[in-house]
């Protein structure tokens, strides 16, 4: 049974071939239980990957030890933590939370402290023990289980900590709010930060975890806006929401204009609008229009040199000349086809 639901390369199969065993026995180990299932399979071969860290204490050496950490240990209340909604409340500007919410928050005293750390090291103690017992020969039976039970139990002390200890991310998010750093970043690095916190804290040394914990959640911050520095100077280019716009709009604008341009040109070329010799002459050299190559405008001064009137007369000339232009393009336009009026049943046109 406990062959077929084990993978061929997990600690139980290994301990199997070395010792030459075919059935659910290990080295003379009973069962004491149920098979373990894949997700625990998969979860002791994680926790024997490396090796346990904690804080030693002297009193986890203790024959007694266990009873009197928890047994004999006063229970400390789990916090509630619904209320941690660190983005809805950034959004949400002047929110405040429910008071029946707030009062269930847990602010532990420095003693309740010393308990839970020394809960959550034991555990971890007991974990490595069992990793210097197991070694590389590979795990019975009643040492995996004893291993996951342990491995649990300080899981389940450190997430308790960490919970408890959330509003000090918060506090800090808030109170050392970085322009360039994204508010959801900064929480999430914080996060990270009270966990190695919990990690590495010592309660034996006589100081508040908060101590402890705002300090690395503060230095935390300090390397996510200097790695933001140094991404943003090896990548200067940031965001930029006008590149993102469409210009179809303006596209079509410059298309429009060409076309009307080009039909202008057309129109004076043909001399369709029946412009008189003086007119196509100021017409040409006020805009560049006509010739084999353009040429630059010129202003209405030295148009009158050239044809030997005053620029006044040039001016009038030239707007005579573009309102018979501005005429025939109107009167030319290709317009929609109207439908015909058609008569409704019953009601006469005349």
């Amino acid at each position: 049974m406990l062959h077929s639901v084990i993978g061929s390369n997990s600690p139980f199969d290994r301990v199997r071939r070395r010792r030459g065993l075919a059935g659910p026995a290990l080295a003379g180990a009973p069962s004491h239980g149920p098979a373990l299932s894949a997700e625990d399979e998969a979860l002791l071969k994680e926790v024997l990957a490396e090796p346990m860290d904690y804080i030693d204490g002297p009193e986890y050496h203790d024959p007694d030890a266990e009873r009197k950490i928890y047994a004999e240990a006063p229970e400390v209340r789990k916090p509630d933590v619904s209320w941690y909604r660190p983005l809805m409340d950034d959004v949400i500007a002047g929110s405040r939370r429910d008071p029946a919410r707030q009062s269930t928050s847990v602010l532990l005293t420095a003693e309740q402290e010393r308990i839970i750390f020394r809960q959550f090291n034991y555990a971890r103690h007991r974990v490595r023990e069992l990793q210097k017992e197991i070694g590389a020969q590979g795990p019975t039976d009643a040492q995996a289980r004893e291993l996951l039970r342990w491995f649990r139990t300080a899981d389940r002390y450190r997430e308790q900590i960490a919970e408890t200890n959330l509003a000090l991310v918060l506090a800090m998010a808030k109170r050392t709010r970085m322009s360039e750093v994204d508010f959801a970043d900064l929480v999430s690095e914080g996060n990270m930060a009270l966990l190695r916190s919990v990690d590495k804290f010592d309660c034996n040394r006589g100081f508040k975890f908060s101590t402890y914990a705002c300090r690395a959640i503060l230095k935390a911050f300090s390397r996510q806006g200097m790695k933001l520095s140094k991404y943003r100077q090896r990548f200067p280019t940031d965001f930029d929401p006008a590149l993102e716009k469409s210009n179809h709009l303006e596209t079509v604008r410059e298309q429009h204009v060409r076309e009307s341009a080009d039909e202008v040109k057309y129109v004076f070329l043909n001399n369709d609008a029946q412009l008189t010799p003086v007119e196509r002459t100021v017409i040409h050299h006020r805009f560049g229009l006509g010739g084999t190559t353009p040429a630059d405008p010129l202003t209405l001064e030295q148009v009158g040199q050239i044809i030997g009137v005053t620029k006044e007369r040039v001016r009038q000339i030239q707007n005579k000349a573009l309102e018979k232009l501005r005429f025939h393009l109107e009167e030319n336009a290709t317009l929609p086809d109207e439908p015909a009026d058609e008569e409704l049943p019953g009601v006469s046109t005349n």
